[in-house]
């Protein structure tokens, strides 16, 4: 198929490099900016949402569906949107996917019901999976060669930590100063600039076609069994883990995820090469990533509720206390993750990463309930930068195996792969911290004391899980082979 840029017969002239190289970067910097975009909404939500329960009357279970409806559409479609990059073209998958994020976005903020705005958010969920599942694709394609595409998912990751910082902050002031709605109205600058410019910077790819893999039912399967999967995960908060809900749509969501393997071991064009999986690194990074995104994403929505709800912060002010985590993640992830990944490899700096990051949680997992900043929690935000060591690792590690004919997918994968850590993450931690604070509460603790009670413990818990992660680093993870990047996994049917 033919890739975004001709890198390997590009002219000699140094104008013509010149030029091929910042073509390259134009294209980047479209990608970023569409991330950038996705990213800033996940995170400027989260803390608009009490404003948004006020003025439209949800219930406190209603409310969790303006995020549960993004995720579960999100999580179920990065897949077969990464397929369908590699079958149809990834760009025009992109740009699909920014023009629907950037409608559906406009669509949130015009909702005065709850439905349109749970409908609206679902919409958005399809557009940022369409946008998301290809863009690590087209950057593995963009530079093939090792220390660019380093630099380029380095600036990838710190896109990623810009958007949730921003977010952060901007929800808070835009809540406080305006209202909710604007929260999703800035997406429309963006959203309409990116696709725009994507058009005109991205170079036209085109793919087989679907009828050269397009598996429909295991499109269907897949699609099924994530979406169902997600929406198990994050209705435990309301049903319990041992709920017979819980168990009965598990088992479903098991068994479709078992029928797809079946199928896409018999398809003559499956839609996920099970073949993939045989590359250390593939499998291994994205298990990694589950535990990983599990505790990071736990930390990042336990410390916002502990900051509101047992030091007082407002929405402005726990964006603002947070600043410096998603600072220090886009600093270490601009400017030092490519060096040091160059230089000591990939698997010694996600081990580095990963004990920074075990260190900040077990900070937490001492937290007093009268916490001071500076000295208590300023420390834990410095080095939580360590995930901007993680992130762009992890990155290069599982997209090491993905040539031209699969990256989509192996995006889509790794895209996956971070979502079910998330959603796992925050359900499983929240119901830990909540467990918990019932327990301390019904002891006659007082509420600060039971709430801070329950998030220690939670952090404990994903401090634990970031050790796995890092014992798992350890024996499975590998250098990546030097032709790795420029070669398939294997060959496709």
């Amino acid at each position: 198929m033919t890739t975004h840029a001709p890198l390997t017969h590009a002219p000699t002239r140094p104008d013509s490099s010149r030029a091929a190289a910042r073509s390259r970067v134009l294209a980047l910097a479209v990608l970023c900016a569409g991330m950038l975009m996705i990213i800033l909404d996940g995170s400027i939500v989260t803390v608009a949402l009490p404003a948004i329960q006020d003025d439209l009357g949800f219930t406190p279970a209603g409310l969790t569906w303006t995020v549960n409806a993004y995720l579960i559409a999100f999580g179920g479609l990065l897949l077969l949107a990464g397929r369908l990059g590699d079958l149809v073209g990834r760009k025009k998958v992109f740009v699909a996917g920014l023009a629907l994020f950037t409608a559906a976005s406009l669509l949130c903020a015009v909702a005065t019901g709850q439905g349109v705005l749970i409908a609206a958010r679902f919409l958005q969920g399809i557009g940022g999976a369409m946008a998301s599942a290809v863009s690590l694709g087209m950057i593995v394609t963009l530079f093939p060669e090792p220390r660019e595409r380093g630099r380029a998912i380095a600036a990838f990751s710190f896109t990623g930590a810009a958007g949730a910082s921003i977010g952060q902050v901007l929800g808070g002031v835009l809540t406080e100063a305006l209202n909710w709605h604007w929260i999703f109205l800035i997406n429309l600058p963006l959203g309409l600039a990116a696709a725009l410019l994507a058009v005109r910077v991205l170079d036209a790819d085109h793919g087989p076609g679907l009828r050269a893999g397009a598996d429909a039912l295991g499109a269907v399967l897949i699609t099924a069994a994530l979406m169902l999967g997600i929406y198990t995960i994050v209705g435990t908060g309301e049903h319990g883990w041992a709920s017979a809900r819980t168990l009965g749509l598990g088992a479903l969501s098991a068994l479709l995820l078992a029928a797809f393997l079946v199928r896409q071991a018999r398809a003559a064009r499956p839609l996920l090469p099970l073949r993939m999986f045989r590359s250390r690194n593939v499998t291994g990074a994205n298990a990694v990533q589950v535990l990983t995104i599990s505790g990071m994403f736990g930390f990042q929505v336990l410390v916002a509720l502990y900051l509101q709800n047992v030091l007082g912060y407002g929405a402005a002010a726990t964006g603002l206390a947070m600043l410096p985590a998603a600072v220090a993640i886009g600093a270490v992830s601009l400017l030092l993750s490519a060096r040091l990944n160059a230089r000591f490899g990939e698997r010694n700096v996600l081990l580095a990463g990963l004990a920074l990051l075990v260190a900040a949680l077990g900070l937490l997992a001492r937290l007093p309930a009268g916490a001071d900043y500076v000295p208590h929690l300023l420390p834990t935000m410095l080095l939580i930068g360590g995930g901007g060591l993680v992130l762009s690792a992890l990155t290069a590690l599982g997209m090491s195996g993905a040539g031209a004919a699969d990256a989509g997918t192996a995006s889509g994968l790794f895209n996956t792969t971070q979502q079910v850590g998330a959603a796992l993450g925050v359900a499983v931690l929240t119901t830990l911290a909540g467990s918990r604070t019932s327990a301390l509460a019904a002891a006659g603790h007082p509420a600060a004391d039971a709430l801070t009670g329950g998030f220690r413990l939670a952090f404990a818990v994903a401090a634990g899980l970031l050790v796995v992660a890092f014992v798992l680093t350890a024996v499975v993870l590998r250098k990546p082979a030097p032709a790795a990047a420029d070669r398939p996994v294997a060959p496709v049917a």
